[in-house]
């Protein structure tokens, strides 16, 4: 780290928990501005791990699930994935989000790294990994909460999906994107409206 890096470093005074999010538990720090001095208050979103899963079966399809997401409050098309489980690695995760999303499992499996989903609030990773020559091993069994549609898309399907904005979870992507060449893939507007003209 450099000189300059390390005055950019915020000391953090004091740390209190608020609510129980359940996905999150709100934690605020007190921390210390690294060149005014001043005390400021930020939130912080703890979690367990993450784990994103792009699964390829012997034809090259990729194994996809869409859902109803209460964020946006709509459908998104995304890779398999989950919350990393008290005792689980990020494979065995992987491996049973894969299984209990869409029913697929066995193949290959290569870890592809991992990323920070937001870090200026968030404090966890998200493991990507990588499953080739899945196959149907069980029947779907999603959690109680959830209710999920199997989709099987080719390359060209996934180009399509992004060219229409239909394919726009960041992690998802992030995902994907260590498989397959999506940025070189044609850019063009989705001609979906824009959330930012709202109002």
């Amino acid at each position: 780290m450099t000189d300059d890096a390390t005055q950019l470093e915020w000391r953090r005074i004091a740390s209190e928990y608020g609510a129980d999010l359940i996905l999150f538990r709100a934690r605020y720090d007190m921390l210390e501005h690294p060149t005014s001095g001043e005390h400021l208050r930020r939130i912080v979103l703890e979690s367990v791990d993450w784990v994103n899963v792009v699964a390829l079966t012997r034809e090259g399809l990729s194994v996809m699930v869409e859902q109803y997401r209460f964020g946006v409050g709509h459908l998104t098309l995304e890779t398999p994935g989950g919350m990393v489980d008290a005792g689980e690695t990020s494979l065995q995760s992987a491996r049973r989000e894969l299984l209990e999303e869409t029913g697929y499992g066995g193949g290959r499996w290569s870890y592809l790294g991992a990323v920070e989903p937001n870090p200026a609030v968030h404090d966890h990773l998200c493991h990507h990994w990588l499953a080739e020559d899945v196959e149907i091993v069980a029947p779907p069994s999603p959690g109680h909460g959830e209710a999920v549609a199997v989709r099987l898309l080719d390359p060209s399907d996934l180009a399509r999906a992004l060219r229409e904005g239909r394919l726009r979870h960041v992690l998802a992507l992030s995902a994907l994107s260590r498989v397959f060449a999506l940025w070189a893939l044609p850019r063009r507007s989705s001609g979906l409206p824009n959330p930012a003209l709202k109002g």
